[in-house]
């Protein structure tokens, strides 16, 4: 076989296999489950959105292979077992897309297309594609509004997902000045709560401030996780900055008093700026 051909999916499935091949497969393959291999899938998904977010497209394609692989082990798994396997998987989510898609596929057909230059009201598009889910939700014996977000999400992207089903419900504020004065109310709580001592209270009222600031990101039409890795990313640069400046003058952040990293940090807000 020559060193220079392209593999294809079906490689990859079979690589897979003979990963978990009993008696000739590798002994960490063999010993995963589909528990075991989920920090891995989630820990792969956010190298994904680091590679996007960072502008890193030389190891983006690296990265989606890795979130790939992720799929091809639970199908492994899901064949041995009986249950599902890749093809499966596929044709689930085909039949899916092209359900929720009835403004693309028309008939109901992967084949099947619309009039080219037909006029698409967005908002229809929206509120069809909210009832499909809805429908299908309740198929699946889902009947409350909020009950097949997963709870492993991370918290901000939970908190933004039961905020925007319970919207779609009519329970939301018409107004997003109803947002700003809600935030307002839980920083006093907050400060309130400080005053008054107490963990479990000061930890609810922090936690009703980040679920209300994460109200206004919906609003404004912002992911809150994004915007926290952003706001994440941006500090390490900027601390980063500031003892890179300390070193320059023969201190270490324990050394330096909190003035002179003040200074620092904003010589480095102000370089950035400029």
């Amino acid at each position: 076989m020559s060193k220079n051909r392209q593999y294809s999916i079906d490689d990859l499935i079979n690589l897979m296999a003979r990963l978990r091949e009993p008696e000739t497969g590798c002994p960490w393959d063999l010993q995963q489950s589909y528990a075991t291999i989920v920090p891995s899938t989630l820990e792969e998904a956010y190298e994904v959105a680091d590679a996007i977010e960072t502008g890193d497209f030389d190891h983006l394609k690296e990265e989606l292979g890795d979130l790939l692989f992720q799929v091809i082990f639970y199908s492994q798994l899901g064949q041995e077992e009986g249950r599902f396997n890749f093809s499966g998987i596929v044709n689930n989510l085909v039949t899916k897309l092209v359900r929720r898609h009835p403004h693309v596929f028309p008939e109901g057909t992967l084949e099947s297309r619309i009039e080219p230059g037909r006029e698409r009201d967005e908002t229809q598009i929206k509120a069809k594609w909210e009832a499909l889910k809805q429908e299908e939700r309740q198929q699946k014996g889902k009947r409350g509004t909020l009950d097949d977000i997963p709870t492993n999400l991370p918290a901000l992207t939970r908190a933004a997902k039961l905020q925007k089903r319970a919207a779609g419900a009519g329970f939301d504020w018409p107004e997003i000045a109803g947002v700003f004065d809600k935030i307002d109310e839980e920083v006093d709580e907050v400060k309130q709560a400080v005053q008054e001592g107490g963990q479990g209270a000061l930890t609810e009222e922090i936690g009703d401030l980040l679920f209300a600031v994460v109200n206004a990101s919906r609003h404004l039409k912002i992911d809150p996780e994004a915007a926290l890795r952003a706001a994440n990313r941006k500090f390490e640069r900027r601390f980063r900055g500031v003892e890179e400046g300390l070193q320059a003058r023969g201190l270490t952040p324990a050394e330096a008093s909190l003035g002179v990293m003040d200074n620092l940090w904003d010589e480095v807000k102000k370089q950035e700026k400029q």
